[in-house]
């Protein structure tokens, strides 16, 4: 099944101001990918609004050496921020780590971590590794910390996704097919299926009479160590000239996942992303492009994700 996207309408229709300092004492956040980048700016605010921090990592020694010196900068004691091994291209590392974000009730989850523009590789189930990194791996933690997140105070999932998603085709039955393969392409695929996926969880939570919302939220061109990954040389060069012209360092750019995650006047029905100064943006939410709520694609992402990764949750 192939689906092709339209462009999303331009018009905003909500705006907020810049973020202010939200009270999360005593609320339990989790964020992959939480000690590089978008997901460590996002940690940092966590903790230092008061928050206790568990982080899924792939290099759990450096991200030891972050953790640290991050408590170091904010004057926190240890238990604040936990660090344990996530590798989201590999279900049984998230099994791993959904033990330990999942030992206590979860107020909020940041869906984060991201595999940008690589090489051609599968995983042991015979998916391109950016879908099961980007999207597979997320959608079984979200199922496995779904009672946690039940349990917590104004429980949210935020995934971080990307504009580009709009640009996007799903095709359900060649995710393992080399033929073709374009590592740009790729990656957009992934994104447009974590759009898509935060829009139906938020669709099934609400039919389920939940408690939980779900958000999508975007960074816009940030400025993060994700560019880095591009197998091209030329494409490496050419994003970096794009990020020193038009993009945000990773602080400003973290602003919609931010609002997503904490403020009151956002709701789950828009797509949340920095607009304005490239130093404090607003936060804008903009409708949903055609291509991330087809109820029939949203279906057959939710089928094929259940199959692809053995987990199953918010059935219909």
């Amino acid at each position: 099944m192939t689906t092709t996207s339209r462009p999303a309408s331009p018009s905003r229709t909500r705006l907020t101001a810049p973020l202010s300092q939200p009270d999360l004492s005593g609320r339990r956040a989790v964020v992959t990918g939480g000690t590089s980048g978008l997901g460590l700016v996002t940690t940092r605010a966590f903790a230092a609004w008061g928050a206790t921090v568990v982080v899924g990592a792939r290099d759990v020694e450096r991200a030891a050496e972050v953790r640290r010196s991050l408590l170091n900068d904010l004057g926190l004691s240890d238990d604040r921020v936990t660090i344990a091994r996530l590798d989201l291209f590999d279900l049984d590392s998230v099994d791993g780590f959904g033990r330990v974000a999942g030992a206590a009730a979860v107020d909020l989850l940041v869906l984060n971590a991201a595999s940008s523009s690589v090489p051609f590789r599968t995983s042991r189930e015979g998916v391109e590794s950016q879908f099961a990194t980007n999207h597979l791996g997320h959608f079984a933690l979200t199922g496995q910390l779904l009672d946690q997140l039940g349990a917590g105070q104004d429980p949210r999932v935020v995934t971080v996704s990307s504009a580009l998603y709009t640009r996007g085709a799903l095709d359900l039955d060649r995710l393992g097919d080399a033929a073709g393969y374009s590592p740009g392409r790729g990656y957009i695929r992934a994104k447009l299926a974590n759009t898509m996926f935060a829009a139906e969880v938020e669709r099934r939570l609400r039919r389920a009479e939940s408690s939980i919302r779900s958000f999508a939220a975007h960074p816009g061109m940030a400025r993060t160590p994700l560019h880095g990954t591009y197998p091209s040389a030329t494409t490496r060069a050419v994003t970096a000239l794009l990020a020193r012209a038009i993009g945000r360092e990773p602080e400003p750019a973290d602003a919609a996942i931010l609002a997503a995650a904490t403020a009151a006047n956002v709701t789950p029905d828009l797509f949340w992303g920095p607009v304005g100064s490239r130093t404090r943006p607003d936060v804008a939410g903009v409708p949903f492009a055609p291509v991330a709520t087809d109820a029939r694609a949203a279906v057959a992402l939710w089928n094929a994700s259940m199959a692809l990764t053995g987990r199953r949750y918010l059935e219909e």
